[in-house]
Order: C-alpha cells, then structure tokens, then sequence
C-alpha cells in the first residue's frame, strides 16, 4: 500500500492512477478491464488539459504515450501491458495485494 503523510501521521492509501487524454481508446479499454476487475476508482490526470503534467509523466515513465498506469504506486506501464499482466495473471494478484479488488 502507498503511505501518505499528514499532520497526524501515516495512513495506507490504495489506489489506481492513470495518466490520460480526453480523446484515448486505450485509455478507456485500460479503465474498462481495471473496472471489470472491480477497481471502484481511478484518479486520471489529464495530460492533454495540463502539458507540464506530460512533462512529469514522461520523467517518471520514460514514455509520452497514454495511458501510463500506477497501482498502488507500483508502474504498470501502458494498456497493452496492463492487459499482459492480466493475461499472465499477475493483475488479479496485484489487485488483491493491494485491496483493490
């Protein structure tokens, strides 16, 4: 689990975040598998409304394609490896370690 800091202390945060446009097919196929795995919410940042956000993306993953996927804070990378990691069984396993599912 990601840890965030505040005030009055650490607290465990699950989560899934998506860089993404508005104008993705590959965007909405990643959000619909993450979905039918029962993945309730997905924080998106939108990289085509906020360029300097693609900037930090591109730092972080080496990539400037969308969608670029955190689990937890552990990089997914695109749909296509999203959906590798699926078919391999590895999402269904992440997902639970991460109590998103």
């Amino acid at each position: 689990m990601a840890k965030i800091q505040f005030a009055f202390g650490e607290i465990s945060v699950a989560k899934v975040l998506m860089y993404s446009t508005a104008v993705c097919p590959y965007c909405v196929r990643a959000e619909q598998l993450l979905k039918r795995k029962g993945v309730q919410e997905i924080e998106k940042i939108r990289v085509d409304l906020q360029p300097e956000l693609r900037a930090e993306m591109m730092g972080k993953t080496g990539r400037r394609t969308v969608p670029q996927i955190y689990i937890n804070g552990e990089y997914v990378g695109g749909y296509d490896d999203l959906a590798a990691l699926d078919h391999a069984g590895g999402l269904d396993k992440l997902l639970a370690k991460s109590g998103l599912n």
